[in-house]
């Protein structure tokens, strides 16, 4: 099990920065070899499924997420979704959050506890340097994209 956190300060409303982090199909395109499906229909809250086939052929699997904690950000109060990973490889959590900070920017926090199913501890490390290298250009892919 690994355990991970991204930070970055954006010029974003905290409300434009949420939009980008949870159009889910957008994270698609920021994930290298994955397809994104929401399989609950819109709008996200508590109970929407998403699963991301991340791979190629034989070699592909699918993570099934759930949306267990849904606070958008209002004015000047912070937004926070949890996605419950309950795939048969990919298990954990994630989180993200959105602050808004003065001079109109805003403060993301991306947090993932990953576990691969049948990978002994010993790729933790490998794991962990992986997936924060990908995850935070995706981050940085879907803040900067409209």
């Amino acid at each position: 099990m690994v355990i991970f956190q991204l930070e970055r300060t954006v010029p974003l409303s905290a409300q434009d920065a949420w939009r980008r982090l949870t159009q889910w199909s957008r994270h698609g395109d920021a994930v290298p070899l994955t397809r994104v499906h929401v399989l609950t229909p819109p709008p996200t809250r508590e109970g929407t499924v998403i699963v991301a086939r991340s791979g190629v052929g034989p070699f592909a699997f699918d993570d099934r997420m759930e949306v267990t904690g849904w606070r958008p950000p209002g004015a000047d109060e912070p937004g926070r979704c949890r996605l419950d990973k309950r795939g048969r490889v990919v298990l954990g959590w994630a989180e993200i959050e959105v602050q808004p900070c003065p001079g109109g920017l805003t403060r993301v926090i991306w947090r993932e506890e990953l576990r691969v199913r049948f990978l002994p501890p010993l790729f933790d490390p490998l794991v962990k340097a992986s997936a924060g290298s990908v995850f935070g250009r995706a981050a940085d892919r879907l803040l900067r994209t409209p």
